[in-house]
């Protein structure tokens, strides 16, 4: 049983575990640096300090975006797992590159970060959660893979061996545990969330990034390393590491008294609050205050692993040589709107954290409140290692907003495809704060978020907004006419 005491404990020894590096020769800085690319999964902008959560126990990514480019409002290009992941991925709209809904296979044919480098003197590596399909094997130009989520297993292509099982479940198996899934061989989450901190899956990540970061160090390398936490289950061993107060409840919460708000939103609060979640009685505020003190001790779990990680970067001598990226796949609701999980176009679910440590390009913290696209990570990473702009792309390099330029594309668009039927729906948030929601088959929203931060009166049906709303509705037509979007609202 982790106590507060013990998990601070924990927390502040994390640096023990880091690999030797003593005696090691370092690759001077050069034209070709290193990308270390960190993202974790369903966590929310406003978990990080900067975004004004003062809160949490993060002082390894806080400590990064004080020396980062920090890009406030930053939004996902749909708010579930493997339509986003795809767009991180690709830089293709979940539209464009076809993987829609969750546990779809993405097409070997499209590209990936790896590929669209396409520069042969780096090696390259993924660890963790990946959620598009042959979850355990190296592929899109991954030359060493270490997958964590044999939950997929059952989304290999046909091609490939379904028996086979991720290095997670191997790595487990070396500790002595036993899957608890006798049928199908597999360590399930519910299993692995419940195990010492040293075994849960960010640990094993660290160990294994960090031991990647020190054996490449004479050569350029590009890794992932993608967390599930702090994705549910909502459970760890730093549970209690922070009071009620330091997680509290959404300001937003309960929330759920939208005028118009969309039919399928309520289905979803219904959903979760009728049936309870993990246990947790979601009628009452007990019930979300417990799975919010959970969710902020997952968050400080992934800041422990993270700072493994960059203690390798920084003691083998390669941190001056590095570009970070830190980002998320999507949000949380945590009980904004009385809502759990993502799939839905409020702030909480949509908009994520992203930063840039670029040591050739700064040397101190600098704030971007412009609203930037995911769909712009790709263009951004390309051009942070010297690759040209490739004009295929519906996306584009950032990296200008650094310096007081400006964008082609200000707006910012968001999709989403109901699965496996049902209303489809298109977002645009607009640099003054604006969000215009527009579904087919469903009530829409419009927010003015200078006024209404928590998004709580959907001017959508107010009558006083109609010829903002319509100029609005054409910005959103003239994108999906220039992205080849058939999506008829």
């Amino acid at each position: 049983m982790i106590t507060r005491r013990s998990a601070f404990k924990s927390i502040a020894s994390a640096a023990v575990a880091a690999p030797a590096l003593a005696g090691i020769r370092n690759r001077p800085v050069s034209d070709k640096p290193n990308l270390l690319f960190l993202w974790t999964d369903e966590q929310r902008a406003d978990t990080l300090q900067v975004n004004g959560n003062y809160r949490f126990h993060m002082p390894v990514l806080n400590r990064l975006a004080s020396e980062s480019i920090v890009f406030s409002n930053t939004y996902v290009t749909q708010p579930v797992c493997t339509p986003s992941r795809g767009a991180i991925l690709s830089g293709l709209y979940p539209h464009q590159h076809q993987c829609v809904h969750n546990n779809l296979r993405l097409s070997r044919s499209i590209p990936l970060q790896p590929e669209l480098l396409n520069d042969s003197a780096y090696h390259t590596a993924y660890i963790g959660k990946f959620h598009l399909g042959d979850e355990a094997f190296p592929q899109h130009g991954f030359h060493e893979w270490f997958g964590t989520e044999d939950v997929y297993s059952d989304y290999y292509y046909p091609d490939r061996d379904p028996d086979v099982r991720s290095a997670y479940h191997h790595y487990l198996l070396t500790q002595g545990y036993k899957p608890d899934n006798t049928k199908e061989n597999k360590f399930t989450r519910e299993f692995a969330v419940r195990l010492p901190v040293d075994h849960c899956k960010p640990a094993f990540q660290a160990r294994t990034a960090s031991k990647f970061i020190v054996e490449n160090r004479d050569r350029p390398w590009l890794l992932h390393v993608n967390f599930l936490e702090p994705h549910m289950p909502f459970y760890g061993p730093y549970n209690d590491l922070l009071s009620a107060e330091e997680a509290p409840i959404p300001a937003n919460y309960p929330g759920d008294r939208i005028e118009h708000e969309p039919e399928l939103y309520k289905r979803i609060r219904k959903g979760y609050v009728d049936k309870g979640f993990e246990g947790q009685d979601l009628h009452a505020r007990e019930g979300w205050q417990r799975l919010n003190r959970n969710y902020a001790g997952l968050c400080a779990q992934v800041d422990q692993a993270l700072g493994q990680i960059l203690w390798a970067l920084e003691g083998s001598g390669q941190l001056d040589n590095t570009i970070i990226v830190f980002t998320s796949d999507h949000g949380e609701m945590m009980g904004a709107h009385s809502l759990l999980g993502k799939s839905v176009f409020y702030e909480e679910a949509v908009r994520v954290p992203f930063l840039i440590r670029a040591p050739s390009l700064q040397t101190r913290q600098i704030h971007i409140n412009q609203p930037v696209s995911q769909i712009n990570i790709v263009p951004t990473v390309l051009d942070l290692l010297g690759k040209k702009p490739l004009e295929n792309l519906p996306g584009e390099s950032v990296l200008p907003l650094a310096d007081g330029g400006k964008l082609r594309e200000d707006h910012v668009f968001i999709e989403w495809f109901q699965e496996p039927s049902g209303p489809h729906g298109r977002t645009v948030v607009t640099p003054e704060g604006e969000k215009l929601v527009l579904f087919k088959n469903d009530n829409n929203m419009f927010f003015d978020r200078r006024r209404d931060p928590l998004e709580l009166e959907n001017l959508y049906y107010s009558g006083r907004y109609e010829s903002r709303i319509s100029e609005l509705r054409k910005r959103i037509e003239a994108w999906q006419t220039k992205q080849h979007d058939t999506l008829e609202l």
